[in-house]
């Protein structure tokens, strides 16, 4: 199995006409991802891609099977297209908008609450790369080629540094078998703990790499939830390290306002979980082959 999507995985692009839309809609299609057609309002009847274009979410899922959809929308619309994939019964939405206003976030996370949990919607993002399960389907933004497929979970918070991590597995032979950008605002619509949980579950996962930043609890929440239910081992990198308290640095989602958000406090309270930390960007790939080798860092 594939950690939320996989080979026959059907998807809409919420956006799809659009600039961005048709761009990345075209890259996941090359990859081999089951685009089975699009949503924008007014255009519903049109083809785009050789796929068939739709006004409503309610009537692609009708009329396609869809289970996934991604959104290259405007931030101003984004909160009402992720409620509306949510009451059309998709069951995975990535958000790759920037900007959305986290008081918009709130409210697609206050609507999801109507939902039991089997029938929750899982959103992943907003701000972020979106899944990737390499050899079987890319639901996001990033360059499938430097993806290898394997037995290794991602999680990451940044998108470049999960592309990063990414090629230098690749450079050592060793494979992913899903790879998560859950972005890096304050609210987000999954946590690490919330896929990490699913990685836990999967039998093609052997071991996760945590990639975090300074800002919130979101990592160590992640590390105690690892100490008391998991068995695989976690592999952790938590970017800024020099950053000076009190600052946003990069992220909105990344500033220090309490204590256990700052880099080194979370690296040590993920230590005291059993995390396996990599000391700097360069070695994430070189960690993750001792874990697996078992040797003790």
């Amino acid at each position: 199995m594939a950690v939320i999507i996989d080979k026959n995985t059907k998807i809409l692009i919420q956006g799809f006409t659009g600039k961005m839309g048709t761009f990345h809609a075209e890259e996941m299609i090359k990859y081999g991802s089951n685009v089975v057609g699009g949503v924008t309002p007014g255009k519903g009847g049109q083809k785009h891609l050789d796929r068939p274009v739709f006004n409503t979410v309610k009537d692609a899922v009708k009329h396609t099977g869809a289970t996934a959809s991604i959104l290259f929308v405007p931030p101003a619309f984004a909160a009402d297209s992720a409620m509306e994939a949510a009451d059309a019964g998709i069951k995975t939405c990535v958000a790759i908008v920037d900007g959305i206003p986290s008081h918009d976030m709130i409210r697609i996370k206050r609507y999801m609450r109507r939902y039991s949990k089997n029938e929750k919607m899982t959103l992943v993002g907003p701000n972020c790369a979106g899944i990737i399960s390499p050899g079987k389907s890319m639901l996001g933004i990033m360059p499938g080629h430097i993806y290898k497929e394997g037995k290794v979970g991602i999680i990451s918070r940044s998108g470049t540094l999960g592309y990063e991590a990414a090629e230098q597995m690749k450079n050592l032979g060793i494979g992913i078998s899903t790879s998560v950008g859950i972005g890096g605002d304050p609210i987000n619509g999954s946590s690490f703990r919330d896929i990490i949980e699913k990685f836990e579950t999967d039998d093609e996962t052997d071991a996760i790499l945590m990639i975090g930043e300074i800002g919130g609890p979101q990592e160590v929440a992640a590390g105690e939830f690892a100490k008391e239910n998991m068995k695989k081992p976690v592999i952790g990198y938590i970017a800024g390290l020099t950053a000076p308290k009190g600052r946003v640095m990069g992220h909105a989602g990344a500033i220090v306002s309490a204590y256990g958000e700052s880099a080194v406090e979370k690296v040590e309270l993920l230590k005291e979980c059993g995390v396996t930390i990599s000391k700097n960007p360069s070695v994430m790939g070189e960690t993750v082959k001792s874990v697996l080798n078992g040797k003790r860092i």
